[in-house]
């Protein structure tokens, strides 16, 4: 059972998660609207990095999702590009009003592979759905997009939260089935003998910001 909490109470275990796209994309309310449940419609573009928490409990463990909240104006990108590291989901946000924060989307999908864990669970969201009578990019073409490149796809309007929930939610879902399995294989492996009576115990390290989460997502999702 996953449950989401405001209440500060010591965590379990912390998720680092970004939000990446264009600047005016909405991820700053996305993540407003996620943590708070709040909306500005004065949203100001993000200087550098901000980040917020929320506590989600699944099952009897109490999780801190740490979601950060990137630049997307260029002049900010190699201050950016550090927090990607540790990080375990990033959700990559594009306007379905401005073709060109869609066709971005390939560079900044470039740059998370190349700074982000190789398991990282990336979800691609196609922002903004309250304005679909003025959008640019088609759902199919989201969904195209992101069968091709094995990301996970939703559209969502924080302005009317639609999704928001849900695609954040789903993100911690399926880094849980990743970091769950890299702690049963850690577990496996302490159980079986070494060939050699000397070998040295073999471990598995799992970094302290590895956490988890449960609930198969129930959107369009490829494997990575």
């Amino acid at each position: 059972m996953l449950m989401a909490d405001s209440i500060d109470e010591e965590c379990d275990y912390l998720f680092k998660a970004v939000l990446i796209g264009d600047s005016g994309v909405g991820k700053s309310n996305l993540l407003s609207r996620f943590s708070k449940d709040e909306f500005r419609l004065d949203s100001k573009p993000t200087i550098g990095v901000e980040f917020a928490y929320r506590n989600i409990k699944v099952g009897d463990k109490l999780i801190k999702a740490q979601i950060w909240d990137t630049a997307g104006q260029e002049r900010f990108r190699a201050i950016t590009s550090s927090y990607y590291r540790g990080a375990l989901g990033a959700i990559l946000v594009y306007d379905i009003t401005r073709k060109i924060s869609f066709e971005n989307v390939s560079k900044w999908l470039r740059e998370l592979r190349e700074y982000g864990n190789s398991d990282m669970v990336i979800v691609l969201a196609g922002n903004k759905l309250d304005l679909s009578h003025s959008r640019e990019v088609s759902e199919e073409e989201g969904k195209i997009f992101a069968e091709t490149e094995g990301l996970c796809f939703m559209e969502t309007s924080a302005l009317e939260n639609v999704n928001v929930e849900r695609v954040f939610l789903d993100m911690i879902s399926k880094i849980h089935q990743i970091t769950s399995q890299k702690i049963l294989e850690a577990k496996l492996d302490e159980t079986i003998p070494s060939p050699s009576l000397h070998a040295a115990k073999q471990t598995i390290h799992i970094d302290d910001h590895e956490v988890t989460a449960t609930k198969q997502p129930s959107y369009y999702c490829c494997s990575n």
